[in-house]
């Protein structure tokens, strides 16, 4: 019976393909945002080509609704009310026990260390926010990655490829459409309870379809070879729409590039330091960056995510101590009683620290405690400049 389990997976299958490069696709790492119906798809079709490496982020649990069109859900999972990742990246392995996948139960801004955005050959977008396709498109375009966008609405579904230098979700926004995510975002020093977006009417045909194509996609760049001509076209700087409703397909130029835009931030030259770690406590990791950098002071500026440690209501004016990342901070809020009744009527101020370095007021916490997940890349300033360095000891 052991013998009969020593199979190489895809072999006589895949194989037969001209243009399949298995070895490629064993050592290909794939993120796919969000664990919903498309992401349920995604990963299915990604665990059955065999892609050897997949991350799958979603801070989501289930609920009954979603096993109408979630092939990877159980009855069981809604009851228990289990993390989507967790059971999407548990059933995957179940297809293809030769493949990694790994769960992160979490925010793609905040939870997902930008060590894993820059080791991805794509980037996979099942998500249903326009804020959420913000974030992720900023650090795509950050790690000079390309992503596939993928949604999904009744009958109707459509696939865009975002790729540098090429197009840009950010770029492609209306007016109308940024200033929505700004107010979603908020402003440094207030604070409001996010409402939910409330549910989209979608079918299980409108994922498979949608979610296969955006697999299909990921397939063709991990693929690419600047070497030698592809012998297939991506939809890079177009969008597919498929209409259910006609049984109809088309595909349009949809090709935004902005050079002024601010999405385009490239962080090149990162340094992988395996002596750092989220880990370590805030002087253990200027330690280590003074030595690595050979300067004697440091900063790690928070850009993705301040640290609070005080909000303040206006009425009543009252001071509530959380010590949480900006990103927990909703959370916290509508956990505690008195502060979620006061966030109905009221604003909060928050006391953030953007920029932590060696008079941080509190020493004890660890990095990931101030919201830098693994494998993070920390933005450093110092005396001879600005660096990127990665926390390498999570990898």
């Amino acid at each position: 019976m052991a013998d009969e389990l020593k199979y190489e997976w895809g072999d006589g299958v895949y194989t037969l393909l001209s243009w399949f490069k298995q070895d490629r696709v064993k050592n290909a790492r794939v993120l796919v945002a969000g664990a919903g119906a498309l992401g349920n798809e995604v990963v299915k079709n990604l665990a059955l080509f065999g892609v050897g490496h997949i991350t799958v982020v979603d801070f989501d649990r289930i609920e009954v609704s979603n096993l109408t069109r979630s092939v990877l859900f159980r009855e069981q999972d809604a009851f228990e009310h289990a993390f989507k990742s967790e059971v999407v990246a548990q059933r995957a392995r179940e297809i293809n026990p030769q493949i990694q996948v790994e769960a992160i139960v979490g925010d793609l801004f905040s939870d997902v260390g930008f060590g894993i955005y820059r080791r991805a050959d794509v980037v996979i977008g099942c998500l249903d926010s326009r804020l959420a396709r913000y974030q992720l498109n900023r650090l795509c375009m950050r790690a000079g990655k390309i992503w596939v966008d993928g949604s999904i609405e009744n009958l109707t579904g459509v696939v865009r490829v975002y790729a540098p230098g090429v197009s840009c979700y950010e770029c492609g926004l209306s007016r109308e459409e940024f200033n929505h995510i700004m107010l979603r975002t908020g402003c440094a020093d207030v604070v409001r309870t996010q409402t939910s977006a409330g549910r989209v009417a979608t079918t299980p045909v409108s994922a498979s379809v949608i979610g296969a194509i955006q697999v299909q996609e990921a397939m063709k760049i991990i693929h690419q070879n600047e070497e030698q001509p592809a012998p297939f076209k991506t939809l890079a700087g177009k969008m597919l729409r498929y209409e259910g409703m006609s049984c109809s397909v088309n595909t349009y130029n949809f090709s935004s590039w902005k050079q002024t835009c601010p999405a385009h931030e490239r962080w090149d030259s990162v340094r992988e330091c395996p002596k750092l770690s989220a880990s370590l406590t805030l002087p253990q990791a200027l330690d280590v960056l003074k030595q690595e950098l050979g300067v004697e002071a440091v900063e790690i500026n928070m850009r993705n995510n301040k640290f609070v440690d005080v909000i303040i209501s206006d009425r009543p004016e009252k001071e509530f101590r959380v010590m949480v990342p900006e990103s927990r901070l909703d959370e916290v809020i509508k956990g505690d009683r008195e502060m979620r009744q006061l966030s109905y009527r009221t604003l909060f101020h928050k006391h953030f620290f953007e920029n932590l370095d060696a008079d941080f007021p509190y020493p004890d916490l660890t990095l990931r405690q101030l919201g830098i997940p693994p494998l993070d890349v920390l933005q450093v300033t110092t005396s001879k400049g600005q660096f990127f360095v990665e926390l390498t000891g999570d990898l």
